[in-house]
Protein backbone atom coordinates (compact mmCIF):
# COMPACT_ATOMS: atom_id res chain seq x y z
CA UNK A 1 0.00 0.00 0.00
CA UNK A 2 2.79 2.33 0.93
CA UNK A 3 4.49 1.72 -2.49
CA UNK A 4 0.70 2.79 -3.88
CA UNK A 5 0.57 6.30 -2.36
CA UNK A 6 4.14 7.04 -2.90
CA UNK A 7 4.45 6.54 -6.34
CA UNK A 8 2.30 9.07 -7.92
CA UNK A 9 4.06 11.61 -5.78
CA UNK A 10 7.57 10.70 -6.50
CA UNK A 11 6.90 10.62 -10.11
CA UNK A 12 4.93 13.69 -10.15
CA UNK A 13 8.05 15.37 -8.33
CA UNK A 14 10.24 13.94 -10.84
CA UNK A 15 8.80 14.89 -13.63
CA UNK A 16 7.85 19.03 -12.56
CA UNK A 17 11.53 19.09 -11.52
CA UNK A 18 12.50 18.07 -14.51
CA UNK A 19 10.23 20.52 -16.61
CA UNK A 20 10.82 23.57 -14.91
CA UNK A 21 14.92 23.29 -14.91
CA UNK A 22 15.30 21.60 -18.51
CA UNK A 23 15.67 23.98 -21.41
CA UNK A 24 14.28 21.76 -24.67
CA UNK A 25 16.89 19.48 -26.29
CA UNK A 26 19.34 21.32 -28.36
CA UNK A 27 18.09 20.76 -31.83
CA UNK A 28 14.65 20.87 -30.77
CA UNK A 29 12.87 23.02 -33.11
CA UNK A 30 9.23 23.13 -32.43
CA UNK A 31 6.55 23.66 -35.58
CA UNK A 32 5.44 26.54 -34.11
CA UNK A 33 8.14 29.09 -33.33
CA UNK A 34 5.31 31.37 -31.13
CA UNK A 35 4.25 28.52 -29.60
CA UNK A 36 2.93 29.25 -25.80
CA UNK A 37 4.81 28.65 -22.86
CA UNK A 38 2.44 26.12 -22.04
CA UNK A 39 2.91 24.44 -25.08
CA UNK A 40 6.84 24.47 -24.66
CA UNK A 41 6.73 23.30 -21.18
CA UNK A 42 4.41 20.41 -22.12
CA UNK A 43 6.88 19.14 -25.02
CA UNK A 44 9.94 19.66 -21.76
CA UNK A 45 7.83 17.22 -20.04
CA UNK A 46 7.09 15.11 -22.70
CA UNK A 47 11.16 14.99 -23.19
CA UNK A 48 11.68 14.77 -19.78
CA UNK A 49 9.92 11.56 -19.44
CA UNK A 50 11.80 9.89 -22.11
CA UNK A 51 13.96 6.80 -20.69
CA UNK A 52 13.00 6.98 -17.33
CA UNK A 53 9.25 5.78 -17.99
CA UNK A 54 6.18 6.26 -20.00
CA UNK A 55 3.22 7.63 -19.48
CA UNK A 56 -0.37 6.04 -20.20
CA UNK A 57 -2.75 7.51 -21.95
CA UNK A 58 -6.96 6.96 -22.20
CA UNK A 59 -9.21 8.22 -24.68
CA UNK A 60 -12.54 9.68 -23.57
CA UNK A 61 -11.18 8.53 -19.91
CA UNK A 62 -13.52 10.85 -18.33
CA UNK A 63 -16.45 11.11 -20.41
CA UNK A 64 -18.04 7.84 -20.20
CA UNK A 65 -17.10 3.95 -19.15
CA UNK A 66 -18.33 0.69 -19.08
CA UNK A 67 -21.58 0.91 -17.57
CA UNK A 68 -22.05 4.54 -17.01
CA UNK A 69 -21.74 8.25 -18.94
CA UNK A 70 -20.56 11.55 -17.15
CA UNK A 71 -23.34 13.81 -16.06
CA UNK A 72 -23.46 17.52 -16.48
CA UNK A 73 -20.75 18.98 -14.68
CA UNK A 74 -19.28 15.71 -13.94
CA UNK A 75 -15.23 15.04 -14.96
CA UNK A 76 -14.16 13.33 -12.25
CA UNK A 77 -15.13 10.00 -12.56
CA UNK A 78 -13.04 7.61 -14.58
CA UNK A 79 -12.50 3.39 -15.02
CA UNK A 80 -8.95 3.58 -14.88
CA UNK A 81 -9.10 6.33 -11.79
CA UNK A 82 -11.99 3.31 -10.14
CA UNK A 83 -9.35 0.68 -10.36
CA UNK A 84 -6.13 2.23 -9.57
CA UNK A 85 -6.98 5.71 -7.58
CA UNK A 86 -5.23 7.75 -9.97
CA UNK A 87 -5.91 9.35 -13.11
CA UNK A 88 -4.26 8.70 -16.60
CA UNK A 89 -1.28 11.22 -17.79
CA UNK A 90 -2.57 11.52 -20.73
CA UNK A 91 -6.25 12.12 -22.19
CA UNK A 92 -6.99 11.50 -25.80
CA UNK A 93 -10.30 13.25 -26.92
CA UNK A 94 -11.97 13.28 -30.53
CA UNK A 95 -12.69 16.48 -32.52
CA UNK A 96 -14.67 14.35 -35.04
CA UNK A 97 -17.92 16.94 -35.41
CA UNK A 98 -19.23 18.32 -32.25
CA UNK A 99 -21.87 18.26 -30.64
CA UNK A 100 -23.24 14.91 -32.37
CA UNK A 101 -20.14 13.67 -33.90
CA UNK A 102 -20.19 10.08 -33.82
CA UNK A 103 -16.99 9.97 -31.63
CA UNK A 104 -17.51 13.15 -30.07
CA UNK A 105 -19.69 12.77 -27.15
CA UNK A 106 -20.58 16.08 -25.82
CA UNK A 107 -21.29 19.72 -26.31
CA UNK A 108 -18.73 22.12 -26.62
CA UNK A 109 -19.22 23.18 -23.23
CA UNK A 110 -18.76 19.51 -22.18
CA UNK A 111 -15.61 18.96 -23.63
CA UNK A 112 -13.92 22.60 -23.00
CA UNK A 113 -14.85 21.10 -19.49
CA UNK A 114 -13.41 17.77 -19.24
CA UNK A 115 -10.43 19.41 -20.76
CA UNK A 116 -9.96 21.69 -18.27
CA UNK A 117 -10.18 19.45 -15.68
CA UNK A 118 -7.29 17.40 -17.38
CA UNK A 119 -5.26 20.66 -17.55
CA UNK A 120 -5.77 21.38 -13.91
CA UNK A 121 -4.49 18.34 -12.72
CA UNK A 122 -1.66 18.24 -14.40
CA UNK A 123 -2.44 16.17 -17.33
CA UNK A 124 -1.89 16.12 -21.01
CA UNK A 125 -4.25 16.40 -23.59
CA UNK A 126 -4.45 15.51 -27.04
CA UNK A 127 -6.81 15.26 -30.09
CA UNK A 128 -7.61 12.89 -33.00
CA UNK A 129 -10.14 14.31 -35.50
CA UNK A 130 -12.06 11.32 -37.27
CA UNK A 131 -13.16 14.51 -39.44
CA UNK A 132 -16.21 13.88 -41.45
CA UNK A 133 -15.84 12.95 -45.54
CA UNK A 134 -16.18 16.71 -46.92
CA UNK A 135 -17.12 15.53 -49.79
CA UNK A 136 -20.18 13.22 -48.90
CA UNK A 137 -20.81 14.79 -45.90
CA UNK A 138 -20.83 10.86 -44.70
CA UNK A 139 -18.65 9.79 -41.77
CA UNK A 140 -14.80 8.96 -41.62
CA UNK A 141 -15.02 5.76 -43.30
CA UNK A 142 -16.76 6.70 -46.60
CA UNK A 143 -13.94 6.07 -48.25
CA UNK A 144 -14.93 8.59 -51.42
CA UNK A 145 -11.83 10.33 -52.20
CA UNK A 146 -11.63 13.91 -50.77
CA UNK A 147 -7.93 14.76 -49.97
CA UNK A 148 -7.80 16.85 -53.80
CA UNK A 149 -11.25 18.17 -53.45
CA UNK A 150 -10.00 20.02 -50.26
CA UNK A 151 -6.85 21.05 -50.78
CA UNK A 152 -6.45 24.72 -52.25
CA UNK A 153 -7.89 25.31 -55.57
CA UNK A 154 -10.44 22.05 -54.98
CA UNK A 155 -14.51 22.32 -54.57
CA UNK A 156 -14.26 21.25 -51.25
CA UNK A 157 -11.69 23.66 -50.02
CA UNK A 158 -13.59 26.55 -48.46
CA UNK A 159 -15.88 23.61 -46.79
CA UNK A 160 -12.58 22.22 -45.10
CA UNK A 161 -11.30 25.74 -44.05
CA UNK A 162 -14.66 25.94 -42.27
CA UNK A 163 -13.88 22.83 -40.57
CA UNK A 164 -10.36 24.27 -39.54
CA UNK A 165 -12.05 27.40 -38.47
CA UNK A 166 -14.58 26.17 -36.35
CA UNK A 167 -11.24 23.49 -34.68
CA UNK A 168 -9.57 26.72 -33.89
CA UNK A 169 -12.28 28.41 -32.13
CA UNK A 170 -13.22 25.46 -30.09
CA UNK A 171 -8.91 25.13 -29.51
CA UNK A 172 -8.78 28.87 -28.30
CA UNK A 173 -11.84 29.05 -26.20
CA UNK A 174 -9.69 25.92 -24.29
CA UNK A 175 -7.92 27.97 -20.88
CA UNK A 176 -7.35 27.87 -17.36
CA UNK A 177 -9.62 29.54 -14.99
CA UNK A 178 -6.90 32.33 -14.96
CA UNK A 179 -7.41 32.34 -19.01
CA UNK A 180 -3.96 30.59 -19.88
CA UNK A 181 -4.19 28.83 -23.20
CA UNK A 182 -4.15 25.00 -22.57
CA UNK A 183 -1.70 22.78 -24.96
CA UNK A 184 -2.49 20.10 -27.02
CA UNK A 185 -0.90 17.46 -28.80
CA UNK A 186 -2.96 17.47 -32.41
CA UNK A 187 -3.01 14.56 -34.50
CA UNK A 188 -5.11 14.63 -37.52
CA UNK A 189 -5.49 12.38 -40.38
CA UNK A 190 -3.92 9.38 -38.58
CA UNK A 191 -3.31 5.67 -39.64
CA UNK A 192 -3.09 7.04 -43.27
CA UNK A 193 -0.75 4.11 -44.21
CA UNK A 194 -3.73 2.29 -44.16
CA UNK A 195 -6.65 2.74 -46.17
CA UNK A 196 -9.85 2.48 -43.45
CA UNK A 197 -10.38 6.57 -43.41
CA UNK A 198 -11.00 8.46 -46.92
CA UNK A 199 -7.01 10.18 -46.65
CA UNK A 200 -5.93 6.29 -46.13
CA UNK A 201 -2.99 5.78 -48.38
CA UNK A 202 -5.73 4.60 -51.36
CA UNK A 203 -7.79 7.48 -51.87
CA UNK A 204 -4.64 10.05 -51.91
CA UNK A 205 -1.07 10.39 -53.30
CA UNK A 206 1.52 11.11 -50.99
CA UNK A 207 2.21 14.46 -52.55
CA UNK A 208 -2.01 15.37 -51.79
CA UNK A 209 -1.32 13.89 -48.22
CA UNK A 210 1.75 15.92 -48.05
CA UNK A 211 0.06 19.03 -48.99
CA UNK A 212 -2.94 18.49 -47.05
CA UNK A 213 -1.16 18.35 -43.73
CA UNK A 214 0.99 21.46 -44.46
CA UNK A 215 -1.55 23.58 -45.55
CA UNK A 216 -3.45 22.46 -42.34
CA UNK A 217 -0.42 23.37 -39.96
CA UNK A 218 -0.06 26.60 -41.89
CA UNK A 219 -3.68 27.44 -41.65
CA UNK A 220 -4.35 26.88 -38.09
CA UNK A 221 -0.82 28.62 -37.14
CA UNK A 222 -0.48 31.57 -39.24
CA UNK A 223 -3.72 32.28 -40.24
CA UNK A 224 -6.28 31.31 -37.37
CA UNK A 225 -3.16 32.23 -34.64
CA UNK A 226 -3.76 28.54 -33.21
CA UNK A 227 -0.22 28.54 -30.96
CA UNK A 228 -1.60 25.64 -28.36
CA UNK A 229 -0.49 22.68 -30.86
CA UNK A 230 2.22 20.00 -30.89
CA UNK A 231 1.62 17.92 -33.85
CA UNK A 232 1.94 14.30 -33.73
CA UNK A 233 2.50 12.07 -37.03
CA UNK A 234 1.39 9.03 -36.44
CA UNK A 235 0.90 5.86 -39.27
CA UNK A 236 -0.34 2.65 -38.60
CA UNK A 237 2.28 -0.49 -38.09
CA UNK A 238 4.34 0.11 -41.24
CA UNK A 239 7.06 -2.66 -42.25
CA UNK A 240 10.16 -0.25 -42.91
CA UNK A 241 11.02 3.43 -42.39
CA UNK A 242 10.97 4.14 -46.15
CA UNK A 243 6.91 3.43 -45.56
CA UNK A 244 6.89 5.03 -42.46
CA UNK A 245 8.31 8.17 -44.38
CA UNK A 246 6.51 8.06 -47.72
CA UNK A 247 4.06 10.93 -46.65
CA UNK A 248 5.89 12.46 -43.72
CA UNK A 249 5.39 16.22 -44.51
CA UNK A 250 8.31 17.09 -42.87
CA UNK A 251 10.23 18.13 -39.86
CA UNK A 252 9.15 21.37 -40.12
CA UNK A 253 5.61 20.40 -39.89
CA UNK A 254 6.02 17.67 -37.15
CA UNK A 255 6.36 17.49 -33.31
CA UNK A 256 5.92 13.83 -32.43
CA UNK A 257 6.76 10.67 -34.27
CA UNK A 258 4.62 8.78 -33.57
CA UNK A 259 2.77 5.08 -34.03
CA UNK A 260 -0.51 3.64 -33.75
CA UNK A 261 -0.25 -0.17 -32.95
CA UNK A 262 -2.80 -2.64 -31.95
CA UNK A 263 -1.67 -5.56 -30.39
CA UNK A 264 -3.57 -8.86 -30.28
CA UNK A 265 -2.82 -10.26 -27.66
CA UNK A 266 1.02 -12.20 -26.11
CA UNK A 267 2.10 -13.05 -29.82
CA UNK A 268 5.95 -12.84 -29.81
CA UNK A 269 5.54 -11.86 -33.38
CA UNK A 270 3.54 -9.11 -33.43
CA UNK A 271 5.42 -8.25 -29.92
CA UNK A 272 8.94 -7.75 -31.74
CA UNK A 273 7.08 -6.13 -35.04
CA UNK A 274 5.77 -3.26 -32.17
CA UNK A 275 9.15 -3.06 -31.18
CA UNK A 276 10.80 -2.72 -34.43
CA UNK A 277 8.71 0.29 -35.11
CA UNK A 278 9.15 1.72 -31.82
CA UNK A 279 12.77 1.78 -32.39
CA UNK A 280 12.64 3.16 -35.47
CA UNK A 281 10.56 6.37 -34.17
CA UNK A 282 12.63 6.65 -31.05
CA UNK A 283 15.80 6.44 -33.26
CA UNK A 284 14.65 9.22 -35.99
CA UNK A 285 13.07 11.42 -33.01
CA UNK A 286 16.63 11.77 -31.32
CA UNK A 287 17.90 12.61 -35.13
CA UNK A 288 15.74 15.15 -35.50
CA UNK A 289 15.12 16.67 -32.04
CA UNK A 290 11.47 15.43 -31.21
CA UNK A 291 9.66 12.77 -29.25
CA UNK A 292 8.55 8.98 -29.72
CA UNK A 293 4.36 8.10 -28.64
CA UNK A 294 2.87 4.86 -29.83
CA UNK A 295 0.21 7.56 -29.80
CA UNK A 296 -2.96 4.74 -30.37
CA UNK A 297 -2.72 0.72 -28.75
CA UNK A 298 -5.42 -1.32 -27.16
CA UNK A 299 -6.82 -4.81 -27.37
CA UNK A 300 -10.77 -4.94 -28.13
CA UNK A 301 -12.12 -6.80 -24.61
CA UNK A 302 -8.94 -7.79 -23.17
CA UNK A 303 -9.55 -11.01 -23.78
CA UNK A 304 -5.61 -11.69 -22.84
CA UNK A 305 -5.85 -10.87 -19.37
CA UNK A 306 -2.07 -9.95 -18.99
CA UNK A 307 -1.95 -7.67 -22.13
CA UNK A 308 -0.75 -4.33 -20.26
CA UNK A 309 1.82 -6.32 -18.25
CA UNK A 310 3.11 -9.11 -20.80
CA UNK A 311 2.13 -7.46 -24.24
CA UNK A 312 3.28 -3.91 -23.45
CA UNK A 313 5.04 -2.67 -20.39
CA UNK A 314 7.47 -5.45 -20.43
CA UNK A 315 8.87 -5.86 -23.74
CA UNK A 316 9.00 -1.60 -24.21
CA UNK A 317 10.72 -1.41 -20.10
CA UNK A 318 13.43 -4.31 -21.51
CA UNK A 319 13.83 -2.97 -24.82
CA UNK A 320 17.03 -0.16 -24.44
CA UNK A 321 15.72 1.82 -27.39
CA UNK A 322 11.59 1.15 -27.63
CA UNK A 323 11.44 2.51 -23.77
CA UNK A 324 12.37 5.88 -24.71
CA UNK A 325 8.87 6.46 -26.32
CA UNK A 326 7.07 9.49 -23.85
CA UNK A 327 3.41 8.05 -23.83
CA UNK A 328 1.14 4.69 -24.97
CA UNK A 329 -2.56 5.85 -25.44
CA UNK A 330 -5.28 3.08 -25.06
CA UNK A 331 -8.58 3.29 -27.09
CA UNK A 332 -11.80 4.73 -25.18
CA UNK A 333 -14.21 2.22 -23.05
CA UNK A 334 -17.37 2.60 -24.45
CA UNK A 335 -19.38 -0.79 -23.29
CA UNK A 336 -18.56 -3.36 -22.04
CA UNK A 337 -17.92 -5.68 -25.21
CA UNK A 338 -16.10 -2.44 -26.53
CA UNK A 339 -13.18 -1.19 -24.01
CA UNK A 340 -9.22 -0.87 -23.95
CA UNK A 341 -8.93 -0.01 -20.85
CA UNK A 342 -9.81 -2.23 -17.26
CA UNK A 343 -12.91 -1.43 -15.62
CA UNK A 344 -13.86 -2.11 -12.10
CA UNK A 345 -14.67 -6.18 -11.67
CA UNK A 346 -13.49 -6.99 -15.24
CA UNK A 347 -10.86 -10.03 -14.75
CA UNK A 348 -8.08 -7.79 -16.09
CA UNK A 349 -7.92 -5.58 -13.08
CA UNK A 350 -5.26 -7.35 -11.25
CA UNK A 351 -2.42 -7.22 -13.93
CA UNK A 352 -3.58 -3.25 -14.58
CA UNK A 353 -2.82 -2.66 -11.05
CA UNK A 354 0.63 -4.52 -11.55
CA UNK A 355 1.27 -2.20 -14.72
CA UNK A 356 -0.13 0.87 -12.80
CA UNK A 357 2.30 0.16 -9.76
CA UNK A 358 5.16 -0.55 -12.12
CA UNK A 359 7.93 2.20 -11.46
CA UNK A 360 8.16 2.89 -15.27
CA UNK A 361 4.50 4.29 -15.81
CA UNK A 362 3.33 7.19 -14.85
CA UNK A 363 0.22 8.53 -14.21
CA UNK A 364 -1.50 11.61 -12.96
CA UNK A 365 -1.54 12.58 -9.19
CA UNK A 366 -3.88 14.34 -8.22
CA UNK A 367 -1.65 15.67 -5.36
Amino acid sequence: MARRLMKPLVSLILILTVCLVAPIAKGSELVDPDATRQTKKMFKKLQSVTGTGMLFGHQDTTLYGVGWKAAPGEVARSDVKTVVGEFPGVYGWDVARWPTGELGHGSDSAYREHIVAADERGGLNTFSWHLFNPVTDENFYDKTPAVANILPGGDKHETYKADLDTLAAFTLSLKTKRGKPIPIIFRPFHEHTGSWFWWGRDFCTSEEYKALWRFTVEYLRDVKGVHQFLYAYSPDKVKSPEEYFERYPGDDYVDILALDNYVRGENPKEIEEMLVRLRLIVTESEKRGKVAALSETGLEGLVDEGWFTRVILDPIKNDPVARKIAYVLVWRNHSDTHFFATYPGHSSESDFRDFYEDSFTFFQSRN
